[in-house]
């Protein structure tokens, strides 16, 4: 993609030695881009509360992408850090389910891997359920991840890192089973950033000088495979040093949590009527009384709910969708009623720019 780095082994040099070394904990950051922009769910505190020190302490993240009801699901963690998200994900997958997270800092890994089997008896599990992989996000061939081997993969802050993004999604298709789903939170700009911006080490650490200008991203999520890109959750990102904030100028910044299905043949450009609805059956744990597939679909228990096919095809038409055991879906595409109305996200009113997609 044009305007972003190609020199792989200085980024990745670069993005070792800031994680690795100058970093040595979330105290150090200069922006608020690589901690969580809002609160995680009080489930997910709650399991966080009961993790090691060191593990939470030299987390660098900018969401919570920490989908529930995934028991017996196998997620993948992509720039897994010291193991966090693995961590929460070990417990929330239960013993019979695997966390495996990828990651190229050799500090990072040994924190991860240091209280995994101690974690693992403090669950109750006869074995580990987690494990970490050292390697390249961008070649998750070469760190031995099988194609459609993982439900889930995640990833928190970490896309932005990589010298080549489209490689990154063509890499979590090529490793999603179909139906599965990339549920991850990273920085997005509302433009495609100066070079002199991109080269800026301190910021390119930051989460900064990576962040991909939304418009494009959704270009390469369709090519990858990706169509109709959901927005789950987004807040601004604010930067403290005035040296830096002079630096990307007028350039803004914002923590997206975004969801990717992957549903071959079932997902189309537009969001299409074609008389569906669904009903959630309020067994996704955490989510007793409603789910939100993403900012402006929530899902009441119990009641039906119009959709557009590419949120019925989400939520479990034909069964597809790993979330599917948690829908009834009605009606099917035999029948076809002109463009959906799928409604704005709740920002858009408000000037925030909405990245562009089927249902924005």
């Amino acid at each position: 993609m044009s305007g972003y780095p190609t020199n792989e082994s200085s980024t990745y040099e670069d993005v070792i030695d800031y994680y690795g070394k100058v970093l040595a904990s979330t105290k150090d950051l200069k922006t608020s881009a690589c901690t969580a922009s809002k609160r995680p769910h009080p489930d997910v505190i709650k399991l966080i509360k009961e993790l090691p020190d060191e593990v939470v302490s030299k987390f660098y993240g900018c969401g919570a992408p920490l989908p529930f009801g995934i028991s017996g699901r196998r997620v993948l963690d992509l720039g897994s850090g010291s193991g966090r998200d693995c961590y929460v994900c070990a417990a929330l997958v239960g013993p019979t389910g695997k966390v495996v997270g990828v990651d190229m800092t050799a500090e990072q890994l040994e924190t991860a891997r240091k209280h995994s089997d101690a974690y693992a008896k403090q669950l109750g599990y006869k074995e580990p359920n987690m494990s970490f992989v050292e390697g390249h996000i961008e070649y998750l061939d070469k760190a031995g991840i099988k194609d459609e081997s993982f439900d889930i993969v995640i990833s928190n802050c970490v896309v932005n890192l990589s010298p080549d993004k489209p490689r990154v999604l063509r890499e979590v298709y090529r490793v999603l089973a179909t139906g599965g789903e990339f549920y991850f939170s990273d920085v997005y700009c509302d433009r495609r950033l100066p070079a002199a911006v991109m080269a800026h080490k301190v910021l390119w650490g930051e989460c900064i000088s990576g962040a991909m200008y939304m418009e494009d991203f959704v270009r390469e999520a369709g090519k990858a495979g990706f169509d109709d890109p959901r927005i789950l959750a987004k807040e601004e990102i604010e930067i403290h040093d005035p040296d830096l904030k002079d630096v990307v100028g007028r350039a803004r910044f914002f923590s997206i949590t975004y969801r990717l299905f992957k549903l071959p043949g079932m997902l189309e450009t537009k969001c299409e009527e074609y008389g569906q609805y669904a009903v959630y059956k309020g067994t996704i744990p955490g989510h007793r009384h409603h789910y939100d597939l993403d900012d402006h679909h929530t899902l009441e228990t119990g009641k039906p709910f119009l959709v557009c096919g590419n949120t019925a095809a989400m939520l479990g038409e034909k069964g597809v969708s790993w979330l599917a055991p948690n829908f009834d879906i009605h009606g099917n595409r035999d029948v076809h009623y002109g463009l959906f109305d799928c409604g704005a996200a709740p920002d858009a009113a408000a000037g925030v720019p909405c990245a562009a997609g089927a249902c924005c």
